[in-house]
């Protein structure tokens, strides 16, 4: 399976992409769509695409990368069950945040990334260390964001696109670099379809 799996799925600019690379773009692809529209399926499909992104980031040496795909299906499953809790027993409303808030969360995100990228720099033998942090950290804030429905989320995941699609075109991963360049005008699509419903939360 494992072979198979790994195996040529098509040839895309002189580069392999194997079947792993081609069915977690898929999923993946079909989970921001689900996101957009606030269908919440798309948190199963986030959590099974990880899995396969664990294995494939693995094996580039994104060991960062393939961590967060770890953390990712635990808070798929944490984000499937809050968008289907909803709030008292209505959907989960799409609210923008406080600027206090977003400032607390800017922080955190950037010791995160900076933390990360130490761990990395001096404990693997990544060659990508500070932008493999960068997104594993604000890939979590996003997530975070996300399964609470906040507005900013298709902020952060718009700086995490930008960043990623060059990373994993510096490692050659062709389709992954072409999902993450659609991720990016999807997060703007998301932006402005959540901000026609988006409350503003009190301070």
């Amino acid at each position: 399976m494992t072979e198979l799996l790994f195996s040529t799925a098509f040839t895309l600019w002189g580069l392999d992409t194997s079947w792993l690379e081609l069915i977690a773009v898929l999923l993946a692809f079909a989970m921001i769509v689900c996101n957009i529209v606030e269908l919440h399926w798309g948190w199963p499909l986030a959590a099974i695409s990880s899995v396969l992104y664990f294995f494939l980031f693995w094996s580039q040496r994104l060991y960062s990368g393939a961590l967060l795909q770890v953390l990712f299906v635990v808070l798929a499953l944490w984000g499937w069950s809050v968008w289907l809790r909803g709030v008292e027993g209505c959907p989960l409303p799409v609210t923008r945040m406080p600027s206090h808030k977003r400032l607390k969360l800017a922080v955190s995100g950037t010791v995160l990334w900076l933390a990360t990228g130490s761990v990395l720099l001096n404990f693997t033998d990544t060659d990508v260390p500070w932008w493999d942090a960068f997104v594993t950290a604000f890939s979590l804030i996003g997530q975070y964001l996300l399964a609470h429905k906040r507005l900013e989320n298709w902020i952060v995941w718009m700086s995490v696109n930008i960043v990623a699609a060059g990373l994993f075109a510096w490692k050659g991963l062709w389709l992954t670099t072409l999902l993450y360049l659609a991720f990016i005008a999807l997060s703007a699509v998301g932006w402005r379809t959540w901000a026609k419903h988006a409350r503003v939360e009190a301070e």
